[in-house]
């Protein structure tokens, strides 16, 4: 039941329900995260350890960076839950906002950081 409540808390907070939609759209970087949901990097990064540590995204380095992506390896319980979330925040006029924003990044975001570790 533990498992159970701490994959609910989860979805309890609108910047990891905000990464969690960015994400629907493929692999990021931190960087592209903290640009859109406009947050310190230490901000996204806690709520980026949280959803990593309920397994609902996975993470690799590349050089400096860390880019995250939604897991696969979701029990059938997390994916239909994650369907429901996904849903429900990209009908919303935040999670539109967000997904734009996104796009507008186009480039910047397929390609990795724009950003040097200095500019942090």
């Amino acid at each position: 039941m533990k498992s159970t409540s701490q994959l609910l808390k989860a979805f309890s907070e609108e910047t990891r329900l905000r990464i969690i939609n960015l994400l629907s759209a493929g692999e990021l970087c931190v960087c592209d995260l903290m640009a859109i949901l406009d947050l310190p990097q230490s901000t996204v990064s806690r709520h980026l350890a949280y959803l990593r540590n309920t397994g609902l995204v996975v993470d690799r380095r590349q050089g400096v960076w860390m880019h995250y992506r939604l897991a696969t390896d979701l029990t059938e319980f997390q994916q239909n839950l994650m369907q429901l979330i996904q849903a429900e925040i990209s009908r919303r006029p935040q999670g539109k906002q967000d997904r734009s924003s996104l796009e507008q990044r186009g480039a910047e975001a397929q390609q990795g950081c724009s950003q040097s570790a200095g500019e942090l």
